[in-house]
């Protein structure tokens, strides 16, 4: 993994980049335009690190295109999955509003296109627009609830109610005989990551689904949601 270079576009680059995120919709478009003028386009190769712990940026990175995972790697040099980012998705607002480094590690997980929000500039947009610096901590304020869900689901729930949440929460397209199919965005040793347990017992825990014939597992990373009440079942002791 390596430090991505920032290749700087021109307004008009980002003004898509701008528009689709949530934080600048509430602007009319010659407000997204003058934030497009402010913003710097990166790309960011698979397996790259936009920034580290120990980098002391002071950026808020907006996600364009592909996927980016937040992680934390610990004393022991395991690596714990805090949350994955797609389209739409924005990180670094905390380090804005708090002014402390970031401590998390931001890496593609495919190629990926962000645009980057310098702490200054962001700051005087957010004195021009302050529904931006509202959905700011809207943001914030929900990503600590889904932490303190997060928590509690470790301290009282088993890897199979974990895991069966994980599956409902994920995109999922009809499929034959009135079932629901679900694509698995991560490696099963990422997952495992996410729900803060082993590679392993997310293997053995999809084994049991399927022998109970709650899921099949298809071709590649292919899930077939067969007993959603059954599921539903499992996520009540979260």
């Amino acid at each position: 993994m390596h430090t991505s270079i920032a290749t700087e576009k021109s307004a008009g680059a980002n003004e898509l980049c701008v528009s689709r995120v949530p934080l600048f919709q509430s602007l009319s478009y010659e407000q997204q335009l003058e934030v497009a003028g402010v913003a710097h386009a990166i790309h960011l190769d698979r397996a790259e690190l936009s920034y580290s712990a120990a980098s002391n940026n002071s950026q808020l990175l907006v996600v364009h295109t592909g996927r980016v995972k937040i992680s934390r790697t610990n004393s022991n040099g395991h690596e714990q999955i805090i949350r994955v980012l797609g389209p739409g998705d924005f990180f670094g607002a905390s380090a804005f509003l708090t002014g402390i480094s970031p401590e998390n590690d931001a890496t593609a997980l495919e190629d990926a296109q962000l645009c980057v929000f310098r702490h200054a500039d962001l700051a005087q947009l957010i004195q021009r627009h302050a529904s931006i610096g509202l959905c700011m901590l809207q943001d914030v304020s929900r990503r600590l609830g889904e932490t303190e869900s997060r928590l509690a689901a470790v301290i009282s729930a088993d890897v199979s109610s974990r895991l069966a949440d994980y599956l409902l929460s994920l995109p999922a397209v009809a499929s034959a005989e009135r079932a629901l199919e679900v694509v698995l965005p991560l490696a099963k040793k990422d997952i495992a990551s996410l729900l803060d347990t082993t590679p392993e017992s997310i293997s053995r825990q999809l084994r049991s689904l399927s022998e109970a014939r709650v899921i099949v597992q298809g071709r590649g990373n292919r899930i077939t949601l067969l007993d959603i009440d059954a599921l539903s079942e499992l996520t009540n002791a979260l």
